[in-house]
């Protein structure tokens, strides 16, 4: 099979035929004919492969020839079409033009015709605004093949009828459902049972993984090779589904779904409609109990407020009730069936995150702005996922451009407790000594000083203007992002972009049309962004990427950390900041033609021992502590 792989990267080989101008590079070669051999020895491979090597097709093409079912994985669902749509069809021409694939997305992804009719006829909200968007998803309903949302245009991405014109695993009524046979989602995983590689996203993968309800189960023991793409995500996702959640938005949205149900087919049992609005009360009433603005924190501490006790015992007590008047109900429709056994699913899960003296978990809250989710978070996984790993019947590999520590892998294989995995550095085929330069600016002042923000903001003005735009200024805090960007739209005729002005998609479209654009971004920004050409010159980053200390899985992990008698900072902090950063420093150079320059406003990186730990992990570009410098060569670009 190696020598197979070999020769798809021939110069004149089957990838040659169907690629204009294709050069196979070495490194390339080197990460397929690895991936072949952890494909044959079914052995755990994890690869970081730089910028511009094409991992893409590095494991696409091993994965083609295989003849084995395949899943790849990636960070996201924009990552994942990509994959689909532009790089696996040319793969597959040259290879395997006659193999099945599939694309998989989440639930949440498909348009559940029964939903639609449900929430059609008695609608939850009857504002202007809901009662349009539900006109617009019914036009769409009508003409889509497929049922998949990201083709709904006339919808905003975060609008508020989707989540009543879509099922989750509580809500759907599965095969009692009266629309099974037109079922999107059931034609989604039918195409993909049927397949021979199947792309999805690392959250599908883990829902299912932890969970085995969401059908999506029968793919996964069938599998004999994952792939997983932008890998350094995966500690924190897998965590997040080997835990636990309760969410009051899908309370209400069950309190909706009963009420909705009352309202056709139980107008008898108007005790159940009360107890229903009840419950969404005292679930709404409770997030008042938090900070207004969307926030993060430890609930293990939130929990033992007075204001929150009592809110809890309201919402406790709601449940009790409604469980109570539902054991009435039940048997009267296939609907209230499923509602009876949402609700008892969340009722558990409500009482289990208010037990919170369990160790070896994160206890922890986040808050949006009208909703609130309740966590409990392994603080490893290692044993859980290594344990899986070893005794399937499948080749696992790992890639991405940052995995890696100082040259080392330990931090991530110690995270998904893969210790005997094979690994594999690759450097980017980028000449980065010539295409860039890097810049840590002498005599600037420390992150916490309060001189830092007007010092970040003076330095982006010289440096943006000397740019002509063509820049990204990435930010470790939407706050100082606000201070920043308030300052520098008084100060500068260029068009200032900021996140959260509009999607992240629009903002990447409109910086790329305008091409002498300043795009200011927090974390969204720092990976997943392929801006190639001149259009982008300049990349500032206003301080090393440490999560906050108060972050509660942090915390968490850090204190356990202690407790195991390490260093949290050197074996929790570093790791996690180093792979951050590489991931924001990765957007500058995308192409061998690119250029550019990178300024970290950070002195840490010089004047303290672990900035060495950050700079070994960084490309070789040039360095200079000169603003100056900085400025004459981005006015030669």
């Amino acid at each position: 099979m190696e020598q197979s792989v070999i020769q798809c990267f021939a110069e004149d080989g089957p990838l040659s035929k169907v690629i204009d101008g294709f050069k196979a590079r070495q490194s390339q070669l080197d990460m397929a004919t690895e991936v072949a051999r952890a494909i044959k020895d079914k052995s755990p491979l994890v690869v970081e492969a730089g910028t511009g090597t094409g991992k893409t097709f590095a494991y696409l093409a091993p994965a083609l020839q295989s003849n084995k079912k395949a899943i790849v994985s990636t960070g996201t669902k924009a990552l994942q079409e990509q994959l689909f749509h532009r790089d696996l069809p040319l793969v597959k021409k040259a290879l395997a033009p006659k193999m099945r694939v599939a694309l998989l997305k989440g639930r949440s992804n498909y348009l559940c015709d029964y939903r639609l009719g449900v929430n059609g006829q008695h609608p939850p909200f009857t504002d202007e605004e809901f009662l349009n968007d539900l006109s617009k998803v019914r036009v769409w309903a009508a003409e889509t093949d497929d049922g998949d949302l990201g083709d709904l245009t006339t919808v905003e991405e975060g609008s508020r009828v989707l989540p009543f014109v879509t099922s989750t695993v509580d809500n759907c009524l599965s095969k009692d459902c009266p629309n099974i046979a037109e079922c999107h989602i059931m034609n989604a995983r039918k195409k993909a049972l049927e397949a021979d590689l199947v792309v999805v996203n690392h959250h599908l993968f883990f829902a299912d993984m932890a969970l085995k309800d969401t059908g999506f189960g029968e793919l996964i023991p069938d599998s004999h090779v994952m792939i997983f793409d932008e890998a350094h995500q995966i500690p924190d996702i897998a965590a997040e589904y080997f835990g636990e959640h309760f969410s009051s938005r899908q309370a209400f949205e069950l309190c909706k779904d009963i009420q909705a149900e009352y309202a056709a087919n139980l107008r008898d049992l108007q005790q159940l409609n009360k107890a229903a609005m009840n419950l969404e009360k005292n679930i709404l009433d409770m997030r008042l109990a938090f900070d207004i603005d969307p926030t993060r924190g430890n609930w293990r501490d939130k929990s033992r407020e007075h204001n929150i006790q009592q809110e809890v015992a309201h919402v406790k007590k709601s449940f009790e009730l409604l469980y109570d008047v539902m054991k009435l109900a039940i048997s009267r429709s296939d609907a209230i069936d499923n509602c009876f056994d949402r609700l008892c699913q969340m009722k558990s899960k409500f009482e289990k995150v208010n037990v919170t003296e369990q160790s070896g978990f994160s206890y922890w809250y986040d808050t949006s702005k009208r909703h609130y989710t309740l966590h409990i978070t392994p603080l490893s996984i290692a044993d859980k996922f290594g344990e899986y790993v070893s005794e399937s019947d499948a080749s696992w590999i790992f890639t991405s451009a940052t995995v890696s520590v100082d040259d080392k892998f330990d931090h991530f294989t110690g995270q998904l407790g893969l210790p005997h995995a094979r690994t594999q550095i690759l450097g980017s085929p980028f000449d980065y000594h010539n295409q860039a330069m890097l810049c840590v600016p002498r005599y600037f002042p420390e992150p916490n000083d309060k001189a830092s923000v007007k010092a970040v903001t003076e330095l982006a003005l010289q440096l943006i203007e000397a740019s002509n735009g063509r820049a990204f200024l990435l930010f470790t805090s939407h706050r100082v992002l606000r201070l920043v960007a308030e300052q520098l739209e008084d100060q500068t005729s260029l068009p200032i972009l900021i996140q959260g002005s509009t999607s992240k998609r629009l903002l990447l479209e409109k910086f790329t049309k305008l091409k002498h654009a300043v795009l200011m971004g927090t974390s969204s920004f720092w990976e997943g962004v392929d801006v190639r050409g001149d259009t982008l010159s300049l990349v500032v980053i206003d301080k090393l990427p440490f999560a906050s200390p108060d972050e509660p899985l942090l915390q968490a992990r850090m204190e356990d950390c202690k407790l195991k008698g390490q260093d949290p900072f050197k074996n929790v902090q570093i790791p996690q900041a180093v792979i951050t950063l590489k991931q924001g420093v990765g957007r500058l150079i995308r192409d061998v033609t690119d250029k550019g320059a990178l300024v970290i406003c950070d002195p840490r990186l010089v004047t303290r021992a672990y900035g060495e730990i950050f700079m070994r992990s960084l490309p070789p570009m040039r360095k200079t502590r000169d603003i100056e410098s900085v400025d004459k060569f981005l006015r030669t670009l």
